[in-house]
């Protein structure tokens, strides 16, 4: 899937520019969905957590985790819960990288959600943050000919959460709990599938104006 692809190949550079080679890193996936992210995490030598609150997806994870070999499977634990629960499970500077890939839109409470975050960080440590592009939901319906849901998406009003998840709201908030943002990509400029695409995409997503318009927005702070 291009959409992980991308996502995996943005987290793997930036880790690459801020952990020396071979070290092998405490990385917590905090609402890993499908694993994936995780999974390639683990396959590549680090030490991964994962969070999961939704039970189907969590029995998924560990049941494809139990088809991988058992060095793997030793470096990665699951556990029920979600992004919002961090501070229910571990001790502040637990975790090198932090993954919230798609949990801030789904929580009531994405400020204290995106602190809890933050604080499992070690100093030094990395923060990967994937979101809506909540400033551009006109282009989807309207590259696929929807009219009236490009329209609406343009007039409507947007809610609290949306205000907060704004590429400008986000670096703010991330300066003020200490885990500054350091580099940001697109995700999904044109929404295309295959080889081809997937190159055309990664180039696309790190230019403007192209990422401004992407479906989603991948964020990366360091704490300080």
């Amino acid at each position: 899937m291009t959409r992980q692809e991308l996502v995996a190949r943005q987290l793997e550079e930036r880790i690459s520019a801020h952990f020396e080679v071979g070290r092998r890193l405490r990385v917590l996936d905090a609402g890993m969905g499908d694993g994936a992210q995780a999974l390639r995490l683990a396959r590549a030598g680090h030490e991964v957590t994962g969070l999961e609150a939704e039970p189907a997806r969590l029995a998924a994870v560990e049941a494809a985790l139990g088809h991988e070999p058992e060095g793997i499977r030793a470096r990665f634990r699951t556990m029920a819960g979600g992004g919002q629960d961090t501070g229910a499970h571990f001790l502040p500077g637990t975790f090198d990288v932090v993954l919230g890939h798609d949990v801030l839109d789904r929580t009531p409470d994405p400020d204290s959600t995106l602190a809890g975050l933050a604080r499992v960080l070690d100093a030094g440590g990395l923060l990967s943050l994937v979101v809506p592009n909540v400033a551009a939901r006109a282009m989807r319906p309207g590259l696929a000919g929807d009219w009236d849901g490009a329209h609406a998406a343009l007039v409507t009003e947007p809610a609290e959460g949306d205000r907060f998840l704004r590429l400008e709201s986000l670096t703010s908030f991330l300066a003020r709990i200490g885990v500054p943002m350091e580099r940001w990509y697109g995700v999904g400029v044109f929404a295309g599938e295959g080889e081809e695409a997937l190159d055309v995409e990664e180039r696309a997503c790190r230019m403007d104006p192209y990422r401004g318009v992407a479906e989603s927005l991948h964020l990366f702070g360091v704490r300080g």
